[in-house]
């Protein structure tokens, strides 16, 4: 286990994304919206000081954004994520034991840097990283993974600190602690703060201070090992791969109310898709599916329908989900109703290596393996709009409505920026 570790969080790392290849935006207030650009989901700094909220719906907010001029972007989670992959690439110059924590989070393990300069080497982190990539990031070091977050968070509202703060001097742990919040300290959260105030636990040096009965008996066994986590026991090792999940979504609004049957099934069946990918990506299968079609609820005339499917045997097949899931569509459909919604969810997931085959099934696996093997293949070299399926259809009524979106700079050749 490693007794020293670095977590690096890019600032506003949405809005950031969009001033990278708009430089224009430097010094403005941003703000990124959610999906169907409902809500805002991401601010700059100078939009958080002109008091716009986080979370405030779009058409609310709207009036406020244009006399202040606010620059406005719908989401663009390609840019995004492809962004938070070059984030990665640099981070992994530094130290070869890492692990994403999300997108905008990373955390390094500096356990075997003990003789190096510290502070001079999260410097050089900061620096490099925006140098390479464009993204300004915050660097907070500690011997435990809740201190490096505590160091972190105090990094970015400190002038002093200036992105980077080393906390492994007892007497600066103390004062950090002394001046966070309970409720601000990662993994406590509202609801376990405001039980903390009223038994007179009001900042993170009080948590600290608690005994480990006192922790168990109001915070669980998780709030116990933040408690030795903030005493500077180490209790949360480096995760280097993400766990399976054990449930898959895949769902989206459309950007306009769908009453054709053809235009769903072109809706589900992407879902569908996407959804069997992520199976295969963390190498495993479903057994159940469950698919769901729903009009806008804030309609009088509200209607929502699901149907569950048990699989003969588990599967990461898009073939035989796609099956299923049109099949369920046709039978949940009622038509002359305003459709809003529709997704598909895949449970009882185990490791591929790991199915008991159905003698009853009539499903060629061995074929349907070799085929996906061959079709993710094809789309990590072309991109998955180059392989579809016909009932995945070309048309576009059910996409999201993304008015503001900004363009794929780094990921469509097409946008890529030019000089001169």
């Amino acid at each position: 286990m490693t007794s020293l570790f670095a977590i690096v969080d890019c600032n506003n790392f949405y809005a950031s994304c969009e001033r990278v290849f708009n430089p224009a935006l430097e010094g403005k207030p941003v703000v990124v919206l959610s999906n169907n650009d409902g809500c805002i989901i991401a601010l700059s700094n100078e939009a958080k000081a002109l008091g716009i909220k986080m979370g405030t719906p779009y058409f609310q907010a709207r009036p406020q954004l244009e006399q202040d001029g606010v620059a406005v972007f719908s989401s663009n989670y390609e840019l995004y994520g492809d962004m938070s992959r070059r984030v990665v690439e640099t981070l992994q110059q530094f130290t070869p034991n890492l692990e994403v924590y999300s997108i905008d989070e990373s955390f390094l393990d500096l356990g075997d840097f003990y003789k190096v300069d510290l502070q001079s080497y999260a410097r050089t982190i900061k620096e490099t990283v925006k140098q390479w990539t464009g993204i300004p990031v915050a660097v907070g070091v500690a011997t435990t993974k809740t201190l490096a977050k505590v160091a972190n968070r105090i990094s970015k509202k400190s002038s002093k600190a200036n992105g980077v703060l080393v906390l492994t001097d007892e007497r600066h742990i103390e004062a950090a602690l002394k001046r966070t919040e309970a409720g601000d300290v990662w993994g406590i959260g509202r609801r376990y703060a405001n039980k903390l105030a009223t038994l007179g636990i009001h900042t993170a040096w009080d948590l600290r201070n608690v005994t480990n009965a006192f922790a168990k008996k109001h915070l669980t066994i998780v709030g116990l090992r933040t408690v030795k986590e903030l005493r500077g026991e180490s209790c949360m090792e480096l995760e280097h791969m993400p766990p399976a999940k054990q449930n898959i979504c895949t769902s989206r609004s459309f950007g306009e109310t769908l009453t054709e049957l053809t235009d769903l099934e072109e809706a589900l069946s992407t879902h569908t898709v996407r959804c069997a990918m992520k199976l295969r990506k963390q190498k495993s299968c479903a057994g159940v599916m469950n698919v769901f079609l729903m009009t806008n609820r804030f309609t009088e005339q509200h209607y929502y329908y699901s149907r569950t499917v048990k699989l003969d045997s588990p599967t990461s097949s898009e073939l035989e989900l796609l099956h299923h899931a049109t099949k369920a569509l046709k039978q949940m459909y009622r038509p002359g109703l305003q459709y809003k919604k529709a997704g598909v969810i895949v449970s009882d997931i185990v490791p591929a290596n790991q199915v008991q085959l159905s003698l009853l099934s009539s499903h060629n696996t061995e074929r349907d393996t070799k085929l996906m093997h061959v079709l993710d293949d094809l789309r990590e070299k072309y991109g998955n709009k180059f392989v579809k399926y016909g009932v995945q259809g070309t048309g576009k009524k059910w996409q999201l409505k993304e008015e503001h979106i900004s363009a794929c700079y780094t990921t469509d050749v097409e946008k890529v920026l030019r000089v001169g």
